[in-house]
């Protein structure tokens, strides 16, 4: 049983326009347990991310305030995005490369989702355990 991005990836994310307020994003991201907003143009396409880190060290750090700050001026440009149809150990090599805890998943030009790196290690503990499972079955004797 090999695992894809698509069988992991989060179809729900937060996404929002640049010229929105940290302030507001905050307050959505801390009501829904979210550790990131994605930035999206007018046409609903990612641009950005603003993860709970940028907050901290570019906002919270040097004491800015929230109110006065938009996600275009915090946002990461850089997005990583894997094919739905990757393998999951592919998925975490690229977080690894290129050292993010997030990628969107896409498949024919179109985001379906986000993976995160806790979701890969979730998937991947019930993937051994499962694994182990047939294997300790196929070892039990046969009479």
């Amino acid at each position: 049983m090999v695992l894809y991005a698509k069988d992991i990836l989060e179809p729900e994310f937060i996404s929002m326009r640049p010229q929105t307020s940290l302030l507001e994003a905050a307050k959505l991201m801390a009501d829904r347990h979210h550790g990131f907003v994605i930035v999206t143009s007018p046409e609903g396409r990612p641009i950005g991310i603003v993860t709970e880190w940028d907050i901290l060290a570019k906002v919270v750090a040097v004491a800015r305030n929230p109110a006065q700050v938009t996600l275009e001026e915090l946002m990461t440009r850089s997005l990583v995005y894997v094919d739905a149809n990757e393998g999951i150990d592919r998925v975490a090599e690229i977080m690894a490369d290129k050292g993010v805890r997030r990628v969107l998943v896409e498949k024919d030009g179109k985001v379906l989702g986000v993976i995160r790196a806790q979701t890969i290690v979730r998937r991947m503990r019930d993937y051994i355990d499962s694994v182990s499972a047939q294997i300790a079955r196929a070892q039990l004797p046969l009479f």
